[in-house]
């Protein structure tokens, strides 16, 4: 369950990182 919820975590900040960087960057996507 441990490695499930890191997994789940980690592609929870992918998006959140993904998201700031478009909102940022508008021009560059």
């Amino acid at each position: 369950m441990g490695l499930h919820l890191m997994l789940a975590g980690a592609t929870a900040l992918a998006l959140l990182v993904y998201l700031v960087a478009v909102l940022l960057r508008p021009e560059r996507f």
